[in-house]
């Protein structure tokens, strides 16, 4: 049985195929809300309930792949699951490249379809798990001042106080001031971890800071992107405090 309040949304324009499965997974103790287009459940969609669409591939009007693409295009990461009774290899494979769980084939094995909702409930804990830190990060940079803002960007980009102090036009120890502040509100107690809270962010990057920059060789093995790449580089912490996408 599954834990309560993960619903699982089904969009089928065929009455007897959305009551079967409603009481089956309502049998396995989801909490099942049903839709006979995809115009009602886009109407409807509350993207801060924890769940998956179980989406029929064929519809009308829109058909799954433009049902998932219009949660996209609203940036909500809702886990899909696709059915359909007309599928074919060139099918699957491109709703799996769009992003889906799973694709399953009518009529649908009971063990598969409660294995690929299984899937889509860890992945939609995982993303809001995720989401839940960004915000978290989000309210932090908020309390940071624009001098502040303006340290931090410099020092995950890899700058040295001194480097920074020069491009800011300002007294090295103010800048170590004005670091030290950044790293006790972002709560990161080096370097790497304040690095990492801007990828945990999506704070994406800058190839370029007053020119192209790169760190000094001694640096690169502190600075060390957990991507591998031996660079790390400036975010855009404005396009993050202008826009948190929902769910």
């Amino acid at each position: 049985m599954t834990e309560p309040g993960f619903t699982v949304f089904i969009v089928d324009d065929e009455p007897s195929v959305r009551k079967a499965l409603s009481r089956l997974l309502g049998a396995w103790g989801y909490d099942v809300r049903t839709f006979a287009s995809p115009k009602e459940f886009l109407a409807q969609h509350d993207p801060s309930i924890p769940g998956c669409a179980l989406l029929d591939f064929v519809l009308p009007d829109l058909d799954g792949l433009a049902v998932h693409a219009a949660l996209s295009a609203r940036g909500v990461e809702r886990p899909v699951i696709f059915i359909s009774g007309q599928a074919d290899i060139a099918t699957s494979v491109q709703a799996m490249k769009a992003g889906a769980v799973d694709f399953l084939t009518k009529p649908v094995s009971e063990d598969e379809l409660l294995t690929a909702i299984e899937r889509a409930e860890e992945k939609d804990t995982q993303g809001r798990q995720i989401q839940s830190e960004r915000a978290s990060i989000r309210v932090r940079l908020t309390e940071l001042t624009p001098r502040e803002t303006e340290v931090l960007t410099h020092v995950v980009a890899g700058r040295l106080n001194r480097q920074i102090a020069r491009d800011l036009g300002t007294a090295e120890r103010t800048i170590k001031v004005h670091r030290a502040r950044v790293m006790q509100k972002m709560g990161a107690r080096t370097v790497p971890d304040l690095v990492r809270l801007a990828e945990k962010a999506g704070i994406p990057p800058q190839m370029s800071f007053n020119g192209a920059t790169t760190l000094a060789p001694t640096d690169r093995r502190e600075f060390k992107s957990s991507r591998g790449s031996p660079y790390i580089q400036r975010p855009n912490l404005a396009s993050l405090l202008r826009a948190s996408p929902s769910r």
